[in-house]
């Protein structure tokens, strides 16, 4: 287990990582800052709780490494007030970074188990703005938008058109598009009009999108 030195200092070297990488908004290095990430991580894996390496965490999934989360989050561009939807909760930890950056968040689960222990560390941490849904979240939230940001931890085949009537206007979603053997590429999607303007931001390997809630986990 870390000490608290030991977490600064990975926190310290993780903050320079981001702006080598130029990711210096203050509001998001501030929301990092404010969510422990090893409360969202196995004991056994809290050393690795700030660098860039994947970790294990319930159900044989695994958390993302610090430093493409906050890629991630930096170009989802979350501005106070704004409603986001995110497919694959994980172990909380984005949905609770995002929290303090918007003014509602919407987060959907496949697995019961990670679904009740984010639910479990978010109550933990009193964040009251994220509601955990256990639920299949391949086509989002339909009935439910529309939202200002919508974020995706899993790859989608192809262009996921059907999210484009859950989103606002102007807003914008981050999701993976690629087949599981292919090259996939992250990609901020704008809605303008009925339709994305899509910008590919680099390349990056996520499982493919499951349809339907697990049965058993």
């Amino acid at each position: 287990m870390k000490n608290g030195a030991e977490d600064r200092e990975a926190f310290a070297a993780f903050l320079l990582r981001l702006r080598a990488k130029g990711i210096a908004s203050k509001e998001l290095v501030a929301a990092f800052e404010a969510t422990p990430r090893s409360a969202f991580i196995p004991k056994r894996w809290e050393n690795v709780a700030w660098s860039n390496r994947m970790a294990p965490i319930e159900c044989g999934e695994a958390i993302e490494g610090a430093d493409l989360q906050a890629m991630v989050l930096d170009s989802l561009a979350i501005e106070p007030g704004n409603r986001v939807l995110e497919i694959g909760t994980g172990s909380g930890f984005t949905a609770a970074v995002m929290s303090r950056l918007a003014g509602r968040v919407a987060t959907v689960e496949r697995y019961k188990t990670l679904a009740d222990l984010a639910k479990e560390r978010l109550e933990a941490m009193a964040i009251t703005n994220v509601h955990v849904r256990h639920a299949d979240g391949a086509n989002g939230l339909p009935g439910e938008g529309p939202f200002d940001r919508i974020v995706v931890w899993a790859a989608f085949d192809s262009l996921p058109r059907s999210f484009a009537d859950q989103l606002a206007s102007g807003g914008t979603m981050i999701a993976v598009i690629g087949a599981a053997e292919e090259p996939q590429l992250l990609t901020r999607l704008t809605k303008v009009g009925s339709r994305f303007d899509r910008i590919d931001l680099g390349q990056v390997r996520f499982q493919p999108m499951i349809q339907g809630i697990a049965t058993s986990l």
